[in-house]
């Protein structure tokens, strides 16, 4: 009774869903007024609807959730620990001298956006196999260079993602699965290969961490023998980090677990200082560390039938692309979409090129912009509030299957992250993954201007929505 008459003796509060025109008309009122945006299902598209019915029958459903939950299952128990390191022809399934590696699904050159050019011409010249960025455009285009997905190599890789034969890789290995996992080195400052630089500093950095770097690393890998990676992310995301774009923690905790052996290498001194001193140039340096911990993990949930959980999520700065357990080996694609962010001095939106990379597989796996509420201090790299990033955090429990009690939020009274995107539960509320990103300019030979946030096109749950009904019966 008390609650009725709280309702005759204060002011109402409405609720609006849809049209906001209404909600305006009532704040010019003095109402008190909540706005719920209301999206229908799979954007009211009958043919998809039709399929959301079809694959909501009861005893699909529950062949769905069952899938769905080993999948998590595969996630969540995956135990990633990096292994070693090693040059990429040595140790990736199927390189050749010949191979180039990109981000994200399978593309053409004459496709390839500014940025995976820049950066491909780059690394050809640093291979030997062009004298210089005119000549490798020539061969690049001339049909000898294979290009491939890193995705398709158990491999992952930053912003433009190229991996050439002679660069050092970490190797990472699932104690749990037993799978291996592979990316390449970082080379920290923002003109550099990955974000489509390639001028001679950009060369010459490449041959130093080829001839000096790696070889280090290897060896004190060789003394290590293994770095639990996952320990390590958790305590990053306990620091503040999230793993993707901000990684003050992560580079700090990973470098002090290496350092010991570092120093046992038989290298000279002044190789050891210029190898500490470029770790210390770039919050960076574990970026890709945790970017091949994560891929080794979503790698071990694939090929579960009737699973309708996501694995990969990509991007070659032309097309953005997905892959779906219970689909093994299907990319469903859909254009790359503009990164919306602060942007370096000097740079304004329409230099930017559109959202590219691999590194989206730590918001698969759960973390980057899905653990963005346990770093609050990403904002001032990506923009936003510290509110907007606890709530993307928030929001992303409702498009995903569970939460990862091995990987945990400070903030948010220590939950695990938000872990298996459903492709069903993307439709069915409208709500995209939500990703934080570095933005490379584009024009190839430039690099890095800025970051921000970004989400996967519609398109790629739509085909895939499409294939899983054509798939589980």
């Amino acid at each position: 009774m008390n609650g009725i008459k709280d309702l005759l003796y204060r002011e109402p509060v409405v609720i609006n869903e849809g049209v906001e025109l209404f909600k305006e008309d009532l704040v010019k009122q003095g109402v008190q007024t909540v706005q719920v945006n209301f999206t229908p299902p799979a954007g009211g598209n009958p043919q998809l609807l039709d399929i959301l019915d079809y694959l909501s029958d009861p005893r699909r459903k529950e062949a769905i959730a069952l899938a769905n939950q080993e999948a998590v299952k595969r996630v969540i128990t995956s135990h990633p620990v990096l292994v070693g390191y090693g040059k990429a022809l040595d140790v990736i399934p199927g390189m050749t001298a010949k191979t180039i590696l990109h981000a994200g699904p399978p593309i053409t050159w004459d496709r390839m956006c500014g940025a995976m050019r820049g950066a491909i011409t780059g690394a050809l010249v640093f291979e030997g196999l062009a004298r210089d960025i005119a000549e490798a455009e020539v061969l690049a285009a001339s049909g000898e260079i294979i290009f491939s997905p890193c995705h398709e190599h158990n491999t992952v890789g930053s912003m433009a993602g190229v991996t050439s034969p002679s660069m050092y890789v970490h190797i990472v290995k699932n104690k749990a699965y037993g799978n291996l996992a592979y990316t390449n080195l970082s080379e920290q400052l923002s003109k550099i290969l990955r974000m489509g630089a390639n001028d001679q500093s950009v060369i010459d950095r490449l041959i130093w961490m080829r001839d000096v770097l790696g070889p280090m690393l290897k060896e004190a890998m060789e003394l290590a023998g293994e770095i639990d990676l996952r320990l390590l992310m958790s305590q990053a995301l306990h620091m503040g980090d999230e793993c993707h774009n901000r990684n003050v923690a992560g580079t700090s905790i990973l470098s002090q677990a290496l350092t010991p052996y570092l120093a046992q290498t038989g290298f000279s001194m002044q190789d050891k200082v210029d190898v500490f001193n470029f770790i210390l140039s770039s919050d960076y340096f574990s970026g890709p560390t945790w970017m091949a911990a994560c891929k080794c993990a979503m790698d071990a949930a694939q090929g579960i039938e009737n699973s309708t959980v996501v694995t990969t999520m990509c991007r070659n700065g032309t097309d953005f692309g997905v892959r779906v357990s219970g689909l093994p080996g299907q990319w469903f694609t859909g254009p790359s979409q503009q990164v919306i962010g602060p942007l370096f001095a000097g740079f304004k939106p329409e230099d930017s090129g559109l959202d590219i990379g691999d590194s989206a597989i730590t918001e698969t796996y759960g973390i980057g912009g899905f653990a963005m509420a346990a770093a609050p201090a990403i904002v001032s790299l990506v923009g936003g509030t510290v509110a907007e990033a606890i709530g993307f955090t928030d929001k992303m429990l409702e498009i995903t299957t569970d939460t990862n009690p091995n990987v945990t939020i400070p903030l948010l009274n220590f939950r695990g992250v938000a872990s298996g995107i459903d492709v069903l539960k993307v439709l069915e509320t409208g709500i995209l993954p939500i990703i934080n990103t570095a933005i490379a300019h584009k024009e190839p030979g430039i690099g890095m201007i800025g970051a921000g946030i970004v989400h996967p096109p519609m398109d790629c749950f739509v085909k895939a929505a499409q294939a899983l009904g054509q798939n589980i019966r």
